[in-house]
Formats: structure tokens, C-alpha cells, sequence
């Protein structure tokens, strides 16, 4: 049986409280948000002042770090890093492996290949943009 919590020191000297999801058993920061129809896999991380929102899916060895948000039903790829600020917008959905920015922003039923890298305060156009032709730049695959 797994701890229910685990206590991380930061690079500051502080400590930051991490407890287990009830879906899923992943590690939630105190500060965090997460919904309770969220699904976190137990070894993916969510620190403090991020938020997953309902029926969102944090895939296997994830690492959201804070202030990044999950928006509602966006699935999260395993062994994948959202960087501070990060937004992947509702319905969304991110390949395994995958970079997401600082600040970057995926909007709603966006969708990041596995393994590509979104670089920081890029914007990747969600369904709609998609079918008007819309592309982003900042997007490496």
C-alpha cells in the first residue's frame, strides 16, 4: 500500500505536501485543484497552484508544474511535462512524451503528437482553426 502523502523539499528550502488523488492515486500538491471525476495516475505529479479540471486524464509519470491548467476532458499523455502557465484547453488532447511551454496555450480539442515539443507562449489552434487553416509556428515536432 502506497503512502497517502509525501512531503518534497524545494530548492528554497520550503516544503510542499503532495497527496494522493482518489482517482487514480496520483500526487497533489496543497494548492492544487483537482477535480474529483479527474483521473491522475499515480506516478504523475500536480504542484501547487495548477488545475485539472473534470474528467481530465494525467497519463503515467506526468509532471504538471504550477500555475498550468487541465481543462475539462484534455487527456495528458504519459511521461509528459506541462511547463508553468501551461493551458491545455478543454477536449484537447496531448501524445505521450510531449513538452508543453511556459505560458503555451492549447486551445479547446487542440491536438499535440506524441514526442513534439510546443514552445513557450505559443498557441496550437484547437478543431476549428484546424479546418479554417490556421496553423502555428511554434509548434516542433
Amino acid at each position: 500500500m502506497k503512502k497517502r502523502y509525501e512531503d518534497l523539499e524545494m530548492q528554497d528550502g520550503t516544503v510542499v505536501r503532495y497527496q494522493r488523488h482518489g482517482n487514480g492515486g496520483g500526487l497533489v500538491a496543497k494548492g492544487a485543484v483537482v477535480d474529483d471525476t479527474a483521473y491522475v495516475a499515480d506516478s504523475a505529479w500536480v504542484d501547487p497552484g495548477a488545475r485539472v479540471e473534470a474528467r481530465a486524464r494525467i497519463g503515467q509519470h506526468c509532471w504538471v508544474e504550477p500555475g498550468a491548467r487541465v481543462e475539462v476532458a484534455a487527456t495528458v499523455g504519459s511521461h509528459t511535462h506541462l511547463a508553468r502557465g501551461a493551458t491545455v484547453g478543454a477536449g484537447a488532447s496531448v501524445g505521450v512524451r510531449a513538452e508543453i511551454g511556459a505560458d503555451a496555450r492549447l486551445e479547446p480539442r487542440a491536438v499535440v503528437e506524441a514526442e513534439s515539443r510546443v514552445e513557450p507562449g505559443a498557441v496550437v489552434p484547437g478543431a476549428a482553426a484546424r479546418k479554417a487553416g490556421r496553423l502555428d509556428r511554434h509548434l516542433v515536432g
